[in-house]
């Protein structure tokens, strides 16, 4: 009878524990904000039905869980200013606003990048690129009215977004073949300028990658040399289970934070799904063919794989903990899986589970590993 006991409360507890594949923890009793209080902050990037209060369950994590939120669209060019004469400050003043009702620190993202960037920027009336001195005066008068409109409300901003290659050439686009690598210390000045408080970032993907780093490295120290106010760098951490080499990452986030400035990891999720091509990094604009093998998972992760996934974000979050002192911020790109950009990216119809919140809005087990790491680092 004892034996049939234990039988029984087993299978309860493994019907209880188990969901999608996966076998996890019943709650986070400890919010993650409240485990990480004293070593870094810890957030997400927010969507409008999230910051609107549309996706109920999604804002009931941020809320317990998360301190600081980045804008994950509606800050980038292309919606904020679409037109040369006219802004759009709808959602931005809705996402502000919500950061400030729930007390966290706010990062705005981003106000130079060369993608999702308005048509009209760098064009002028006859189609071609516009001057030197109008390119100038067009990123002054963006970056001026953004940065003014929310100073003293948003903490932080992303500058500038993913200039560098892999490489470490910088990236062509439009504001550099117009401007040359002036534009990036133009960026900086312009918001320091616009907001003498805000902490102002150079945020990137693949800073794994010794190319990028020795750039990026060079980068700050040119600023900081000029006398340009530039507080950390941003990590992106779209990483896969394969990629990058943990000790190259931890490589970059030595080298940065020699130049001075604070680490921040940025972006963060993990995919477990195959890539079609291991150099595209986090480029965006990737587009394949859908084919089934690139979805191997459709209906949830086998519990080997969930477990590996588990094991790699853990080794990446031990690393965060093991350099708290140089890390400022970490977010992740999305707070629960169905959110995530990486299930239809690189190819459409794709379901991935990148992040630290499953379909059902539930925490993972890496939740509760995350807060006992955090318990037993000083």
């Amino acid at each position: 009878m004892k034996n049939k006991r234990i039988n029984i409360f087993l299978l309860v507890m493994a019907a209880f524990l188990t969901y999608g594949g996966e076998v996890a923890f019943a709650q986070n009793k400890s919010p993650l904000k409240e485990a990480l209080k004293d070593k870094f902050l810890i957030g997400s990037s927010l969507n409008a039905r999230q910051f609107s209060g549309k996706d109920v369950k999604g804002i009931e994590i941020v809320k317990k869980n998360f301190n600081t939120i980045v804008a994950d669209n509606c800050m980038k060019s292309s919606l904020i200013h679409p037109e040369e004469n006219r802004y759009n400050f709808v959602q931005p003043d809705e996402f502000v606003r919500f950061g400030e009702e729930n007390r966290m620190f706010i990062v705005g993202h981003c106000l130079i990048w060369h993608s999702q960037l308005a048509p009209w920027f760098c064009i002028d009336e006859k189609g071609g690129d516009v001057s030197p001195n109008v390119l100038k005066k067009r990123m002054k008068e963006h970056i001026t009215t953004i940065v003014k409109r929310y100073k003293g409300r948003v903490k932080g901003w992303d500058v500038v977004n993913e200039a560098i290659e892999d490489d470490g050439t910088y990236r062509k686009s439009k504001f550099y073949e117009i401007l040359g690598e002036e534009y990036i210390p133009l960026a900086f000045q312009y918001a320091h300028e616009a907001d003498p408080d805000a902490e102002l970032y150079y945020n990137d993907y693949s800073m794994a990658n010794p190319g990028r780093r020795a750039t990026v490295v060079k980068l700050v120290k040119d600023l900081k040399k000029r006398g340009i106010r530039i507080d950390a760098v941003g990590m992106q951490t779209h990483i896969g289970m394969k990629y990058p080499n943990i000790d190259e990452y931890e490589k970059s986030m030595l080298a940065f934070a020699e130049t001075g400035v604070k680490v921040m990891i940025t972006e963060m999720d993990l995919t477990v799904i195959p890539t079609p091509d291991p150099n595209i990094g986090a480029e965006v604009s990737a587009s394949f063919e859908y084919k089934k093998e690139m979805n191997p998972y459709p209906n949830g992760l086998p519990e080997d794989v969930a477990a590996a996934w588990t094991k790699r974000m853990g080794d990446f979050f031990r690393l965060f903990l093991k350099h708290q002192d140089i890390i400022s911020r970490v977010n992740l790109w999305g707070v629960a899986d169905p959110d995530s950009w990486r299930n239809d990216w690189p190819m459409a119809g794709r379901t991935d589970y990148p992040l630290l919140f499953d379909r059902n809005y539930q925490p993972k087990p890496i939740v509760d590993l995350i807060i006992k790491e955090a318990e037993k680092t000083k």
